[in-house]
């Protein structure tokens, strides 16, 4: 359901949960061709830092789009940028939590900021901040 421009307020939040399975970080490679072998070879992997596969970053930040398409502002929405600052690594089996918080409005354009965060177990794996258009009723 979109939220339109007028009806969002500062501190509007809404949040996507997903657990990272096998089949998301081979079908994102795919879709991508980001075969990094962290990602999709597991003897490469435990001999990185992590230890183990680690998901793409990407498909990680992607959590916050689905936010801002489906639910703040939700349909319609112009996705303008993304800064984002990856935190710790995510791992096949943990279940993200992203979400987005309203920082600031500006009305004359219809465009809204926000804070955007993705966290495992309540520690933050990426934090930023997006900018979109927001659908209007006009």
């Amino acid at each position: 359901m979109t939220v339109f421009f007028e009806d969002i307020t500062m501190g509007q939040t809404a949040s996507f949960r997903k657990t990272v399975t096998e089949a998301d970080i081979v079908l994102f490679a795919g879709i991508t061709g980001d075969h990094n072998p962290v990602h999709t070879d597991e003897e490469y992997a435990r001999n990185t830092p992590f230890g183990r596969r680690v998901a793409h970053g990407l498909l990680t930040s992607s959590l916050v789009s689905t936010v801002l398409g489906n639910q703040l502002p939700g349909p319609g929405t112009i996705y303008m940028s993304q800064s984002m600052r990856f935190m710790a690594p995510v791992f096949i089996g943990d279940t993200v939590t992203a979400s987005v918080e309203v920082i600031a409005l500006d009305k004359a354009k219809r465009r809204v900021t926000l804070a955007t965060r993705c966290s495992v177990g309540g520690n933050i794996v990426l934090e930023g901040e997006a900018l979109v258009k927001a659908p209007g009723r006009l």
